[in-house]
C-alpha cells in the first residue's frame, strides 16, 4: 500500500495536524522523519495515499504550517546480498533479501535474525545493519553526556542497584547549581545534548526540574534530555514547555509477565501511557529494553522492537542485563553480548532512521562491545559526566564502565567512524 508523509514546520504544528487528522477519521502514524526530509529528531505524520487530498485541505483550512507532503520512499539496500557472505542459512538469506528490497520485516523475520548464530550469519547481519545505518544517518557518531544527579529512587525494581530497599548504596543528590555548573563544563567540551538522569526522586519536584531546565537553557542553550522516570501528564507537558527536548523512558520489556516480575511497584499500562504522553507533547521520544532478563525469549525481543516501531520512537537504548549488588537478581548472569548486538542490528533494520546508542552496559560486560555495536548499527555514545565525587555511587548495576570522551573517541576511530565536528578535541587526552 502506498503512503505519504506530512512534514510540518514546527513540533506544535505537527501535533495539531495529527490531532486534526485523527478527529476526521484519517489514520495516522508518527514516525521519525526520513533523513532526506529532516533530522532524526524530527517527527513526520504517515498517512495512506488515498487520504492525501483530504488531509491537505484539512490542514490548509486549519492554518497548519507545512514544509511539504511527500511520497513515503521505501528504504532499499540495493546490492546488499552481493556484499555479504553467500553461505547463509536459507531463512536468514530470505530475511536479508527483504531488507535489500525494502520490504518491512515481520515478527517472525526478526526472530530469524535474533536466533541466528555462527560467524558467517552474524557478520552478514551486522554488515546489513551497518549498511542501513550508513544509508540513513551517515558515519558521524553523535556524542551526548549524562549527569546522574541523584541516586535516590522511590521504586524497588528487582534489577536496579538504585532500588529503594538497597541499603548498601550511599545516597546523594546534586543541588541545582551543581547540575547547571556541570552542564556548563560539558558545553565547553562541545557537547550539544545533556542527559539529566536520576532515580525517581520525589525531592526533585516539578518546580525544581523546571528550574534546572530553564537555567541550563539560559546558561548553555544545550538540548536537554530528561531521564527521570514516570511522572504525570501535566508534568511532562510543563517540562516540555520549559525547554526539555528529549525524554528517555525505557519499557525494558513488553512481556507483561516479565515486566511484572521485575517491577513490583510499576504498572505496565501506565508505563506505556507515559510514553504516549511524551509523544503527544512533542518530545524526541526515547525508549529501550534490557537483553537477558529472566524468562526472556527471542520472540519477546522481537515484540519489543515492533513496539518501538509502532510508538514512533526516535531513540532506542539496548543494553545487556548487568547484575547489581544488593538486588534480588544480583546472582543472575549478565545478558549475552551477542544477543544484544543482534538486537541492535535488528532494531536498525526495522526502525531505520533512529538514534541507537552503543550503551554503557555493553561496555561494562565487554570492553570492546561499544566498537562492535557501532559496527552493527549503533550511531550514538553517551558519556558519563557525573562529578567524580558522586560517580561511583550511581550503581544501577555493578562494575559500571565509566565512558568518558577519550573512551568514546577511541571507540569511534576503531570502528572506522567519524567524531562529530562540534566536539572540542582539546579535551581528549592521550588520544593516540
Amino acid at each position: 500500500m502506498e503512503h505519504y508523509i506530512i512534514i510540518c514546520n514546527s513540533t506544535q504544528h505537527m501535533l495539531n495536524a495529527d490531532k486534526i487528522l485523527k478527529q476526521n477519521d484519517i489514520k495516522t502514524e508518527l514516525i521519525p522523519a526520513p533523513s532526506e526530509y529532516g533530522s532524526v529528531c524530527s517527527t513526520a505524520i504517515k498517512i495512506n495515499a488515498y487520504n492525501v487530498d483530504v488531509a491537505e485541505k484539512l490542514l490548509k483550512d486549519n492554518s497548519i504550517s507545512l514544509k511539504g507532503i511527500y511520497p513515503y520512499k521505501i528504504r532499499k539496500l540495493e546490492g546488499l546480498i552481493d556484499k555479504i557472505n553467500k553461505d547463509l542459512n536459507d531463512d536468514l538469506k530470505t530475511v536479508l533479501k527483504k531488507v535489500e528490497n525494502g520490504i518491512e520485516l515481520t515478527e517472525d523475520d526478526i526472530v530469524v535474525i535474533l536466533s541466528s548464530s555462527g560467524d558467517k550469519n552474524l557478520s552478514s547481519i551486522f554488515r546489513a545493519a551497518d549498511e542501513m545505518r550508513k544509508s540513513v544517518v551517515g558515519d558521524i557518531v553523535d556524542i551526548r553526556a549524562a549527569i546522574e544527579f541523584s541516586n535516590i529512587c522511590r521504586k524497588n525494581c528487582f534489577y536496579c542497584g538504585l532500588r529503594r530497599d538497597n541499603l548498601s548504596v550511599e545516597r546523594y543528590r546534586m543541588d541545582i547549581d551543581e547540575i547547571v555548573q556541570t552542564a556548563k563544563e560539558l558545553k565547553k567540551m562541545g557537547i550539544r545534548t545533556v542527559i539529566l538522569q536520576s532515580g525517581e526522586d520525589p525531592w526533585y519536584t516539578e518546580d525544581k526540574i523546571i528550574e534546572i531546565i530553564k537555567k541550563i537553557k539560559k546558561e548553555t542553550n544545550m538540548r536537554i534530555t530528561l531521564s527521570i522516570g514516570e511522572r504525570n501528564q501535566e508534568e511532562y507537558k510543563h517540562f516540555r514547555e520549559a525547554g526539555a527536548n528529549n525524554f528517555l523512558l525505557k519499557i525494558e520489556t513488553t512481556n507483561r509477565e516479565i515486566f511484572k516480575n521485575i517491577h513490583p511497584d510499576d504498572d505496565f499500562d501506565y508505563r506505556v501511557k507515559c510514553s504516549e504522553w511524551l509523544r503527544e507533547n512533542g518530545y524526541v521520544n526515547g525508549n529501550g529494553n534490557i537483553i537477558g532478563l529472566p524468562g526472556q525469549t527471542a520472540r519477546d525481543i522481537a515484540k519489543d522492537i515492533l513496539f518501538f516501531k509502532d510508538m514512533g520512537i526516535h531513540m532506542v537504548g539496548i543494553g545487556p542485563f548487568v547484575p547489581a549488588t544488593g538486588t534480588p537478581l544480583e546472582t543472575y548472569p549478565h545478558g549475552d553480548v551477542e544477543m544484544t548486538l543482534k538486537t541492535v542490528a535488528a532494531t536498525r533494520l526495522v526502525l531505520k532512521n533512529v538514534f541507537i546508542p552503543a550503551t554503557t552496559a555493553l561496555a561494562t560486560v565487554d570492553k570492546d562491545a561499544q566498537v562492535k555495536a557501532l559496527m552493527a548499527g549503533a550511531n550514538t555514545i553517551m558519556l558519563i559526566s557525573t562529578p567524580s565525587k558522586y560517580r561511583s555511587r550511581y550503581k544501577i548495576y555493578s562494575n559500571k564502565n565509566m565512558v568518558d570522551l577519550q573512551t568514546a573517541y577511541r571507540a569511534v576511530i576503531k570502528a572506522g567512524r567519524k567524531m562529530p565536528p562540534y566536539i572540542n578535541l582539546d579535551y581528549i587526552k592521550d588520544s593516540k
